[in-house]
């Protein structure tokens, strides 16, 4: 008979094959009157892994998490702590140069006065 995965067990083998640091993965399992609550705590330098771009990543695991849980009739939620002491880059903001003025960077009607037509 094939063995059942705990949800637990799920998280840490998916997470553990997206990090460059495999063994700072810890998953722990709560049990509550909310359902089950999986917290996942990775390096700081994995957490863009985790989380992907625009929390795609999260989002999928998350996904596969509900379904892991409802094999098991049991609400399954996925918390990914924040690493202590680490800070949200800000984005840079994007110079709108309608002139053309930046090194490396033309306009279009550059562009196209460039062409050999």
């Amino acid at each position: 008979m094939t063995e059942r995965v705990t949800d637990q067990e799920f998280v840490e083998f998916i997470v553990k094959q997206l990090v460059d640091k495999p063994e700072a993965v810890v998953v722990e399992r709560k049990v509550d009157e909310m359902g089950v609550l999986i917290t996942l705590t990775v390096d700081p330098q994995d957490m863009g892994m985790v989380i992907g771009r625009e929390g795609a990543t999260a989002k999928a695991i998350r996904t596969l998490l509900r379904v892991v849980g409802a094999r098991e009739n049991a609400r399954v939620n996925l918390k990914i702590n924040e690493p202590e002491g680490s800070e949200r880059a800000q984005r840079m903001e994007r110079k709108e140069d309608q002139s053309g003025d930046e090194p490396g960077r033309k306009t279009l009607d550059e562009v196209v006065g460039d062409l050999d037509i």
